[in-house]
């Protein structure tokens, strides 16, 4: 496969040329206008923040990309999945709220919000790709439905995928709940009994049985479940979770193969902005000191290439002082006496994780290369 093309601008600028136009101008001369946008429904898939987070991006750039879309004669709309975990993000409902609170109106952003999952996570639609891992892809409808495809993404570190670029964006990001299962783990949740009250809203929205109350506690017959995730979102105490019990390159592999389900058979657009780099993902209800300086914008069509890209340029950068990398990287040395993990900021930052089996299953699967051209504007 040929080398794609990535385009590059840093975070200066002019008088003449603030952030908001000189994004615009690079998604022009990335291309941007060779996709055919004209009454087309375009889904832009952004990270809408965890309500205490404050490293996600600004909604001032999704105008920019929303605008752009409508200036072409297409029509927009941000869009996320809900998530499998407790917080502010879990249902519809919550999850809209908390755009709105963090920026993401319709009034600063130019378009509507639709959570692309649908109340409680369920409403998905079935992609047959018939993986290594993932023979139906599980993805939120909404971003299905869309004619075309932009993801919107902060690069940062991320806990278990090593950082989150493009491809977890979309992936993670557009699996329904029963695809953030699939993607996790063996896609069977389980009930905390501390926390459990016995009420049977779990029983009461399962259409297979899979709850059973005994002693008036709940628990999961995991012969019956099937892994759509409804009893995690009506559970009232929060006391049913999904078992992330999967190893590292395995979560990787499937979240590779389900970027691909989104990204097939369409036109889609990737944008990547490297600031605030949080050493962890930003569903998290707080952000840590950034373990790098800001980089710059990139964009590209093709996401493998785009993440390659973005993970090089950090790993160029010194770490920043006093941030987790910076620490990890001062142990290490004292440690091993040896400065070779440092080549690699991601793993230095989380050494459980890795992030190059995902390039690589993406890889495989067609979705792009790793291979690129840096074009700089």
């Amino acid at each position: 496969m040929e080398s794609s093309k990535v385009y590059y601008t840093s975070f200066k600028t002019t008088m003449n040329e603030n952030l908001l136009q000189k994004l615009h101008r690079l998604m022009k001369t990335a291309g941007f206008e060779d996709i055919d946008f004209n009454e087309k429904f375009t889904a832009i898939k952004i990270h809408f923040g965890e309500l205490g987070n404050l490293a996600f991006l600004r909604p001032n750039y999704a105008k920019v990309v929303a605008d752009y879309v409508k200036e072409l004669g297409g029509k927009p709309f941000l869009t996320d999945c809900n998530t499998l975990y407790v917080g502010s993000r879990k249902n519809a409902l919550d999850h809209i709220e908390t755009a709105y609170l963090n920026g993401f109106s319709p009034l600063s952003t130019g378009c509507q919000v639709i959570i692309a999952d649908g109340l409680k996570g369920t409403d998905e639609t079935i992609v047959p790709i018939d993986g290594d891992y993932v023979k139906e892809a599980k993805i939120g409808h909404a971003v299905m439905d869309a004619d075309v495809f932009i993801s919107l993404n902060h690069f940062k570190g991320h806990e278990m995928a090593g950082f989150g670029g493009a491809i977890k964006n979309i992936g993670m990001g557009c699996g329904s709940r029963a695809g953030k299962m699939e993607q996790h783990c063996q896609g069977k949740p389980h009930v905390d009994q501390s926390e459990c009250v016995g009420c049977g809203a779990c029983l009461r929205i399962c259409a297979h049985e899979g709850p059973e109350i005994a002693n008036g506690k709940a628990t999961i017959n995991h012969d019956k479940c099937v892994g759509c995730g409804r009893c995690l979102a009506v559970c009232p105490k929060d006391a049913i979770a999904a078992d992330f019990a999967d190893s590292i390159a395995l979560l990787n592999y499937r979240m590779a193969e389900y970027a691909y389900a989104v990204c097939k058979d369409r036109p889609t657009f990737h944008i990547s902005l490297i600031c605030d780099v949080s050493p962890n993902c930003d569903c998290h209800s707080e952000n840590d000191i950034p373990i790098i300086p800001n980089i710059g914008m990139l964009a590209s069509f093709d996401p493998v290439a785009l993440d390659v890209a973005c993970a090089d340029l950090c790993n160029k950068m010194p770490a920043m002082p006093g941030s987790i990398l910076d620490d990890n990287i001062k142990a290490h040395v004292d440690h091993h006496h040896d400065h070779s993990h440092e080549k690699d900021h991601f793993n230095m930052t989380h050494p459980d994780t890795e992030w190059k089996s995902c390039i690589a299953q993406a890889k495989k699967m067609g979705l792009g290369t790793d291979e690129y051209e840096l074009i700089t504007i």
